[in-house]
């Protein structure tokens, strides 16, 4: 873990900070302690189940089961013999051929192990007592856990009438906001935010307030990504992961995409080297030419395929273009949640704001096959 300078410990008490509270975060960062809210219960992922059968049906955390591609597969398995070495220059390839990807410097990409952790470490850098965090609501809840933890206001706003993100209602939710965060397309939703709204919220943002753009499962969605707006130097951080799409979720590999200075801003609370597993295999992934499409499609099929019974059915639920949707069961989702597990399938969870609502995941044929009769079956 990386010292703070007297620079930083400044921002910190700049920012709003009291020197108590700013005693207790510089503590645990420089020594190099786990955050609260770093530990995975912590980050949203309360659809976790301990002691789940071993012929369950798992689609309750957004995992991708095509995991990582044969090419990606075959090079994590190369580089394990020399998991001895810390590598970093693997991390450094991963970081090139993301960047000429995206048309952007080496210097505007920096690699994590996910993309939890630059989530998180842009919260610290940008909010504090004194700016606040702005989400949609529903959204996904882990900036919110670390925003609540170092002080820093949370202010929900209600996804608009088309499920997307109401960027002029975020834009004026606080005028000291310190991030406004951005889940595109949303989790859990699944739906998305047009290129030409996230334009408008970077250009009309609060003075100060720097845009962080989750883009987890953009490559599923086949939306515009907001690289563009990184090369013209804005406002913004993306977020980007190989867990969704790419299917890597267990083997940890991201990148935060961003102005070096906003970059260099999240940094200070980065340890270690990443797994060169995760380093390896997102670098060779990046180089299939045809995989996003491929997978994209293989995603689709299946989702159009659980739509097409869920409107036989007449079951309500929210149209997604992701490997996710929101399904309304009309009464408390957490007993259907319940009920699906005594079937042996294990959905999401559900949202305080959408009580009647509970997340499903996209798995396999089978896999959703066996959601179907589940689900029919619960909700007759």
């Amino acid at each position: 873990m990386q010292l703070l300078t007297a620079e930083q410990k400044r921002e910190f008490l700049a920012r709003g900070f009291s020197r108590r509270t700013f005693g207790r975060l510089a503590t645990m960062l420089t020594a190099g302690a786990t955050l609260p809210f770093f530990n995975e219960p912590a980050l949203a992922q309360l659809s976790m189940v301990k002691d789940m059968p071993p012929d369950a049906v798992k689609i309750n955390a957004n995992e991708n089961p095509l995991g990582p591609c044969p090419e990606a597969a075959e090079a994590i398995y190369g580089v394990v013999k020399k998991g001895g070495r810390y590598l970093y220059e693997e991390t450094f390839a991963l970081q090139e051929t993301l960047a000429a990807s995206e048309g952007l410097q080496p210097n505007y990409v920096q690699a994590f192990g996910g993309s939890s952790a630059p989530l998180h470490q842009s919260v610290l850098a940008f909010t504090s007592p004194s700016r606040s965090f702005v989400i949609a609501d529903p959204g996904y809840e882990a900036g919110e856990r670390a925003a609540k933890f170092v002080g820093a206001k949370v202010i929900r706003v209600p996804l608009n009438k088309s499920y997307a993100h109401d960027v002029r209602a975020m834009a004026a939710a606080d005028p000291n906001a310190g991030m406004i965060y951005i889940c595109n397309p949303n989790n859990p939703t699944g739906t998305v935010t047009p290129k030409e709204d996230i334009e408008w919220l970077v250009a009309n943002k609060p003075v100060g307030c720097v845009v962080v753009l989750d883009e987890a499962y953009i490559h599923i969605s086949g939306a515009p990504m907001g690289s563009y707006l990184v090369a013209q130097d804005k406002d913004l951080i993306i977020l980007r992961t190989f867990s969704k799409l790419y299917g890597m979720a267990g083997l940890r590999a991201g990148a935060a995409l961003g102005r070096p200075d906003l970059i260099e801003k999240i940094m200070p609370y980065s340890a270690g080297a990443l797994p060169v597993t995760g380093m390896v295999g997102a670098t060779v992934s990046l180089k299939q030419k045809n995989l996003v499409a491929e997978r994209r499609k293989i995603i689709k099929d299946v989702r159009e395929d659980v739509f097409a019974f869920m409107d036989k059915n007449n079951f309500k639920y929210v149209p997604s273009v992701s490997n996710k949707f929101m399904a309304d069961v009309q009464r408390p989702g957490g007993e259907i949640a319940e009920a699906m597990r005594k079937e042996k399938v294990y959905i999401g969870r559900v949202w305080p704001s959408w009580p009647t609502y509970v997340r499903i995941s996209i798995g396999t044929p089978d896999e959703m096959a066996k959601f179907k009769v589940a689900y029919k079956k619960v909700m007759a």
